[in-house]
């Protein structure tokens, strides 16, 4: 079956906000640019951006619920990040020179129960997906809405912190590219693998409360997985509406 892409979407800084694209240029073998090209690294981290680390060294949703309803956007140009949270307002920073003024604007949703934001990484080496290769997450509206209909109500596509959308295929045929190519755009991408979810996903991005057990949803299909990561193969420019196919 053939599908199309609705949106696209990158996270600058794991975990804190998400942005809206309507095309993007992908290279072999990297995530979409600046796509968790920053993260932020607890009092226990050991996190240094020298190399992909994995996520128990960042501050994430799965332990603080109210980062999902950050939003974001990265000025290319100035190298700044704006992020928006419905209690915070927003913030207008450079990543790399301003540290301090991020810690004070985004500790107020830190719970203290939980280990504390110290300091924002740049990913020098590969970017901060939780896979331990440079992926992009491709999604599917189907799956996402048979998700809806086993919890019963309507939810919000951002939970599952996707990059590209895809319209037009039946629930859970994703699954069924695992080890295949699939064409979108310009771009070609090999499935490496499900995405396995945490209790990230029960956050409201709206909200940032945790209104929703999506991961018993999940488990009455016997897994606990949404979306499938790929690893870009050939090289090109992806927009909004291009064709999907498996090859």
């Amino acid at each position: 079956m053939t599908g199309r892409v609705t949106d696209i979407w990158r996270h600058p800084i794991k975990s804190h906000g998400r942005e809206q694209l309507e095309s993007v240029t992908l290279e072999i073998g990297k995530t979409l640019p600046f796509d968790r090209h920053w993260a932020v690294a607890h009092e226990r981290s050991k996190a240094d951006g020298s190399k992909w680390i994995s996520c128990g060294h960042f501050c994430r949703v799965a332990k603080i619920p109210a980062l999902m309803a950050i939003t974001s956007k990265f000025d290319e140009i100035t190298g700044t990040v704006e992020l928006k949270h419905p209690d915070l307002g927003s913030l207008t920073f450079n990543p790399d020179t301003d540290e301090d003024q991020f810690l004070t604007w985004i500790t107020p949703i830190v719970p203290p129960n939980t280990l504390q934001p110290t300091r924002l990484v740049r990913a020098d080496g590969d970017a901060f997906t939780d896979s331990d290769f440079p992926s992009v997450t491709l999604c599917n509206h189907a799956s996402h809405r048979a998700v809806e209909q086993r919890v019963g109500k309507p939810l919000s596509r951002h939970r599952w912190r996707g990059n590209v959308w895809i319209e037009g295929l039946a629930p859970w045929e994703e699954f069924d590219w695992d080890g295949k190519q699939v064409r979108i755009g310009e771009v070609v991408l090999s499935i490496r693998e499900r995405t396995d979810r945490c209790k990230s996903t029960h956050a409201n991005p709206d909200t940032g409360e945790r209104d929703a057990d999506i991961l018993s949803a999940l488990d009455s299909w016997g897994h606990q997985d949404f979306s499938v990561r790929a690893e870009v193969i050939q090289g090109g420019r992806i927009s909004t509406n291009d064709p999907v196919e498996r090859i």
